[in-house]
């Protein structure tokens, strides 16, 4: 944007120069442009570790949801659902805090997609009556995870120092 902003002052350099320059004008515009993408990633960013740190907590780790401790019954028996539901919170929680802190995020945007592709087909497959939009809820994995892509690769682009 900056650089098809700033492209005509060159063409007219009065433009950037003197009392009644409005040069400082397209800059602001430029910046604020970029600060909307900002804050639009931004926002994703926390709704995306919200996702993950509600269904950490809130259904695992508290169990408010117990399907969830059904659905990992489904592969690992009984015996062990609890433990392992607990583990996979605490492994979600930990992605939250992951995913706010921004470090290795495209990293963790791959495990992210990875992660949620894998589990859901596996949840479609094995155990679609205890989900709670049956095989729909794959639909709505890859609209996450169209989601997370958009917010890292395309909204997250590295800005371009003009």
């Amino acid at each position: 944007i900056v650089t098809q902003i700033i492209a005509p002052c060159t063409v007219y350099p009065e433009l950037v120069s003197g009392p009644s320059s409005i040069a400082p004008f397209f800059v602001h515009q430029a910046h604020s442009a970029n600060k909307m993408k900002v804050n639009k990633n931004n926002i994703l960013t926390y709704a995306i570790a919200s996702i993950w740190l509600i269904n950490g907590l809130v259904c695992k780790l508290l169990n408010f949801v117990p399907r969830h401790q059904q659905v990992v019954a489904t592969f690992f028996g009984n015996e062990y659902a609890s433990l392992i539901t607990k583990l996979i919170g605490i492994s979600e929680i930990l992605m939250a805090i992951w995913i706010i802190s921004k470090i290795k995020s495209r990293l963790n945007s791959l495990i992210q997609i990875l992660v949620i592709l894998l589990m859901n087909i596996l949840e479609f497959l094995f155990a679609p009556s205890l989900l709670l939009w049956g095989r729909l809820n794959l639909f709505f994995a890859i609209i996450l995870v169209i989601i997370i892509y958009y917010n890292e690769f395309i909204l997250n682009k590295k800005s371009q120092n003009c």
